[in-house]
Order: C-alpha cells, then sequence, then structure tokens
C-alpha cells in the first residue's frame, strides 16, 4: 500500500471505483497483458520512467497531464507505488492507457517489507529494463520513495518534479527527508509546483525552477455555456457553492460546517473521493452534499450548475506549500472563487483580485455573498480572468520544462 492514503487505492478498485479519470484509459486498458507486449514499440533511446506517488486512476492532475505530452515523443512507463498481493513471489502488473502509456504497478507479497521488499522492486525494475531493452532511461520522479530501488539506475537524466511538500502528508514516512536529499543530489533537474515551494528548494539545489499548475482552458471554459445538470445535482436547490478535490486533512471540514450553519439556504456540493479521514466526521447538514468522486470529463457539467467555486483549505502542515491547480480550472470555468489564504492563492490570484481571500467562518460568508454577487453579472470578472489566464496551458508548461530538460541532459 502507498504511505499516503490520498493514495492508498488498490489495484481492484481500479475496476470499479469512480474517480478524475479519463473515461478513455478505460477502454484501452488491459490488466492481463504482459509487460512486452506494447502496440507501438518506440525508440528505447527515449523511454522516460516516471516514478508517482499518485496512481495513474485516481485523480487525474498534474502528472497525468505531463506525461500525455511527454508520450507524444517518448515512451513513458509510469510506475506507482506498490500494491500487496496474495502471491507468494513479487511481479508487475501492466496495462496501456490512452497515449501508449504503460502503468506499471509492483505487487509485492505482504512477507516482503522495509529492505527486502526494496531490493525485490529493485529486482523487478532490472528485469523489467532488461526484458524492455531500456538503456540509459529519463528518470522522472513525483516521489523520492523511489529512489529506494531506483538509486542504481544508469540514467541519461535525473528530474525531480516536487508538486507538493510531501514530507509534511499525514503519515508520510520519516525517511522522506533524507531520501528527498539524496534526490536532490542526484537530480540534473528540479521543478516545483508552486512558488512557494521554490522558494524552498531553490536553496538546495542549483537547477530549480518553479512551474504552478496549469489549466487545460477550453476542457474548463466549457462550463460557461454548459445548461445540463447532472443527475445526481440538478434536484440542489441554487446558489450552490461547490468544491472539487480529495477530501482528506487538507480540507477544513470545520469551515465548512459553520458556513453551512450561518446560511442554510445556501447548497454546498462537494465533490471527491473521501481518504485519510473518517467519513463519520464529514458535517451531515442537510445543505452540504458529498456527491462523490466525478470523472474528469464530468468536472465542467458539475461547475456549470455553481454559483460559486470554494477552496477550503485548512491551515496546516499539508497544506503550507500547496498550489491548488483546481483553482485556475474553476477560473477558466468562469466561477467566481473564496479561498482560505493558501499563500500560493494569495500570491497567485488573490492579490491580482481573481479569488476572493478569507480566513474565519465570518469573512467566509462575506466573501461569498460577494462572490454570488459578482456572479449575477460576471462581464467584468470574466474578462480579467482570461487575460489571466491567457498565458497559462499545460501544453506551455510542457514546452517550457521539454526546453530545460534538453539544456539539461
Amino acid at each position: 500500500m502507498s504511505w499516503a492514503g490520498a493514495h492508498q487505492i488498490d489495484i481492484k478498485q481500479y475496476r470499479s471505483r469512480r474517480g478524475y479519470r479519463r473515461a478513455a484509459d478505460f477502454s484501452s486498458m488491459n490488466h492481463t497483458q504482459p509487460l512486452m507486449n506494447y502496440a507501438q514499440p518506440l525508440s528505447t533511446a527515449a523511454a522516460l520512467i516516471c516514478f508517482s506517488h499518485l496512481r495513474w486512476h485516481f485523480v487525474f492532475q498534474r502528472p497525468q497531464h505531463l506525461m500525455a505530452r511527454f508520450a507524444r515523443e517518448h515512451r513513458v512507463m509510469f510506475v506507482e507505488e506498490a500494491v500487496a498481493t496474495d502471491a507468494p513471489e513479487p511481479w508487475l502488473e501492466s496495462h496501456t492507457v490512452e497515449g501508449g502509456i504503460q502503468i506499471v504497478v509492483p505487487r509485492m507479497p505482504g512477507s516482503l517489507a522495509g529492505p527486502e521488499g526494496d531490493a525485490a522492486q529493485r529486482a523487478l525494475l532490472d528485469r523489467m529494463f532488461e526484458a524492455e531493452g531500456i538503456r540509459q532511461p529519463i528518470l522522472y520522479y513525483f516521489t523520492p520513495l523511489a529512489l529506494k530501488f531506483s538509486d542504481h539506475v544508469d540514467a541519461s537524466l535525473v528530474v525531480y518534479d516536487c508538486m507538493d511538500e510531501l514530507s509534511a502528508f499525514s503519515g508520510a514516512p520519516p525517511e522522506m527527508v533524507g531520501l528527498e536529499r539524496a534526490l536532490l543530489a542526484r537530480a540534473n533537474l528540479v521543478f516545483t509546483g508552486g512558488v512557494s515551494l521554490f522558494e524552498v528548494k531553490r536553496h538546495l539545489h542549483a537547477n530549480v525552477h518553479a512551474f504552478p499548475s496549469s489549466v487545460d482552458v477550453a476542457h474548463f471554459a466549457r462550463a460557461r455555456s454548459l445548461r445540463s445538470d447532472p443527475e445526481d445535482q440538478a434536484p440542489i436547490r441554487r446558489p450552490r457553492l461547490g468544491f472539487y478535490g480529495v477530501i482528506d486533512e487538507r480540507l477544513d471540514i470545520e469551515l465548512i460546517d459553520a458556513v453551512a450553519a450561518m446560511r442554510p439556504e445556501w447548497q454546498l456540493v462537494m465533490l471527491g473521493p473521501v481518504v485519510k479521514i473518517d467519513p463519520a466526521v464529514l458535517p451531515g447538514r442537510s445543505n452540504i452534499h458529498w456527491l462523490g468522486p466525478k470523472l474528469y470529463e464530468e468536472l465542467p457539467l458539475y461547475l456549470a450548475g455553481w454559483d460559486v467555486a470554494l477552496l477550503p483549505f485548512a491551515r496546516n502542515e499539508s497544506t503550507r506549500f500547496i498550489s491548488p491547480t483546481k483553482t485556475p480550472e474553476y477560473l477558466a470555468a468562469g466561477r467566481p472563487v473564496v479561498s482560505t489564504p493558501i499563500t500560493d492563492v494569495v500570491r497567485s490570484y488573490g492579490e491580482a483580485g481573481l479569488t476572493r481571500i478569507a480566513e474565519t467562518p465570518e469573512d467566509f460568508v462575506v466573501q461569498c455573498e460577494a462572490a454570488l454577487r459578482e456572479a449575477r453579472q460576471p462581464a467584468g470578472f470574466l474578462a480579467r480572468v482570461d487575460r489571466a489566464l491567457g498565458q497559462m496551458s499545460w501544453d506551455s508548461t510542457y514546452a517550457r520544462m521539454r526546453e530545460l530538460m534538453r539544456c539539461a541532459a
């Protein structure tokens, strides 16, 4: 199992659980596919091996956006954290998703843990590289934990994409900090998921670059013109204030409950999987609607029916350096946004007048009321949003990353 509860999704659940996944992934999935069976053999010299703490089929965000673009010119293998198996020996489960990306999941017997488990994963990785003829790949890390079984690989380039301060997350293993130091020592190039992280990591490496979350503007802008409502949202009265994302220790449950109590006529629509926290702690007020996880393709449909979008994050160690991907997605959808004072949100969007910031429940209600008024006359707000998002796209982010990688190779 993965260390982070937000990522603790058993492989069996991939086949039935709904999350922020691309529907096209499932049309190409073949969970019995042998590891060597590729529809389109690509140059082994161009192989890119991505090690991720986030599972491909859980939440479609930064790793998926970037790897989908790397797959246009590289053979991409997306290696997830190990999950338990009942088999007596470790093995690799493999399937292909849209774009030819190979998802590789180590399956480890429960008896293999600690150094023995790391050695087993190292052997699996070596056998995979040998079977596939992979030599000197690009190693792209989202998690330092993968260094335990990959630090011996002869790589043409090592990239560390520090999208979150994982050591601050609930349940993070103590070894995370030391492994990150080792990864920083080995990496040729470091990307960060926001400016706050950049300010911390730039003192630890000579080649660090900030790449805050981008946005697929066209995908989310569909919400501005859609008129139909998803079946589970349609019966909910207006006004609707919505949130989507992983529901875990980063969410301020008390704030949500207080806002719902102060304004019982407001309907709070909450989308996303509940992980690392007991669902029983979620407030059960009649005007709070926990609708569960949705597909990435569905998100504009839900956004179209909201009046205001929310970023009700708690202020704790796990949110200190976050740069929420959903901020520009909400804005691209044309929804006024109210957020707690998350540093990167304040800097990138609050100070630009694109997002309202509030800390206390009382202030949050005041800002939501202002956002509701703005939603009734959105022309000026939308013009500001479109100017701000005009230079933001995953394509441009990928192009800048790729150029830096070429220079560092």
